[in-house]
């Protein structure tokens, strides 16, 4: 297969920085003369949404080399660029260390009482300011690390060939896999669940993969079939079986969020420990209740009963159309785990939601196309590449 080097996108790549600065500036606005915390709040929200995007590629694209799978190969060159975002995140993350002590209450415990205070006084020797910056480089420093090789091997086997790198990719996308999973897990001790310090669950981490998880394979979807008429593009070389394919893994990991979802629930509403419970009353009653109920109607039973349909997951646009709708739950989903803890009554939408949104999203996108600029979209020279474009399930 021969393709030239990716060098559009110029225009959306504008666009999407100047709106992202723009975003961003906005929010700044709101942080430094209107309501910081709020601000803030929002700010949060936006930056695990697209992180977790980009983390759920980089533990999908880990777990294709660890199956040794053949028939993603085409569209694997994508997934590669999602997770080379992420050293944009280690500036995305100075806001939030900057204004620490507006979200998380243990940064500054005076004025606490009562069972909050005893669970930050508990919990100093990890809730401290030194230790949770020194935990976020160590993630990143993962995370970044293993993206970059993951990509770096893959476009120079574009250029000498061979299996050598191909064994290496393989190697590395299976171990690296549970370093991957647990900073993650434990960057969502770290950055959501400790705004309550009183809240424990060891399957926390994994609900905000599940989340992100969905959320890296409908960001594959979209864009494969935005680029289905473009030859030089990945979206035009996958046929009808990868597209299905990837609607059935979208179907199942529906399900996954749903059942982790659901098992943290349950079990910390049977063990009925007080220190939990009152995380999960705060979010299905009053205000909040109303959002718990969409979730469950429309990030899961809606969504999962579209996919059971074998004329959407086999049909390009109408499985993409799926795709921004579970985009667009994943975001309410953030937003009811983390808000309650700002507005207990209930939502209060503000115009810092969408300036936050925006601000992170546009620049992780104008970062992503420049990571694109100048390479070939499709892994040209991979051993298995035949096998993905002649890819028939059997």
């Amino acid at each position: 297969m021969t393709l030239t080097p990716y060098l559009g996108g110029r225009r959306l790549m504008t666009i999407a920085a100047a709106a992202g600065a723009a975003g961003l500036a906005v929010t700044a606005l709101g942080a430094a003369v209107g309501d910081p915390r709020r601000a803030l709040y929002a700010y949060l929200v936006a930056f695990v949404y697209w992180l977790g995007l980009a983390l759920g590629a980089l533990i999908l694209l880990g777990a294709l080399h660890a199956s040794n799978a053949r028939w993603p190969v085409v569209l694997r060159r994508f997934l590669e660029h999602l997770p080379a975002v992420i050293p944009l995140f280690v500036v995305l993350f100075i806001p939030i260390l900057l204004g620490r002590g507006h979200l998380f209450p243990w940064v500054d415990p005076h004025g606490l009482q009562g069972e909050v205070l005893h669970a930050v006084e508990h919990k100093k020797p990890y809730l401290n300011v030194p230790f949770f910056v020194i935990r976020a480089a160590i993630y990143f420093a993962c995370w970044i690390g293993v993206a970059h090789l993951l990509r770096a091997w893959s476009l120079r086997q574009d250029e000498v060939g061979g299996h050598d790198l191909t064994r290496r990719q393989r190697a590395l996308g299976a171990g690296s896999l549970p370093f991957v999973a647990l900073t993650l897990t434990f960057a969502a001790f770290d950055w959501m669940m400790s705004l309550d310090p009183r809240f424990f669950s060891t399957i926390f981490g994994v609900y905000w993969f599940a989340g992100s998880f969905v959320g890296a394979f409908a960001v594959v979807i979209i864009a494969a079939n935005a680029t289905r008429l473009d030859p030089n593009q990945f979206g035009a070389h996958m046929n009808t079986e990868h597209f299905h394919s990837l609607g059935k893994f979208l179907l199942a990991f529906t399900a996954f969020w749903a059942y982790v979802a659901f098992s943290q629930f349950m079990l910390i509403w049977i063990a009925n420990v007080p220190e939990e419970v009152p995380w999960y009353i705060l979010r299905i009653e009053g205000g909040w209740k109303a959002v718990g109920v969409f979730l469950a109607l429309f990030h899961f039973l809606v969504p999962f009963f579209l996919l059971m349909n074998r004329a959407i997951t086999r049909n390009p646009g109408r499985l993409a159309k799926v795709a921004v709708w579970i985009l667009f739950v994943h975001w309410i989903d953030l937003y009811w785990l983390l808000m309650p803890h700002l507005d207990p009554g209930g939502p209060r939408p503000s115009l810092w939601d969408l300036s936050a949104f925006v601000g992170v999203g546009g620049v992780t996108v104008a970062f992503a196309l420049a990571r694109m600029r100048g390479t070939v979209a499709v892994p040209v020279r991979d051993p298995y590449l035949e096998d993905s474009l002649r890819y028939l399930p059997q």
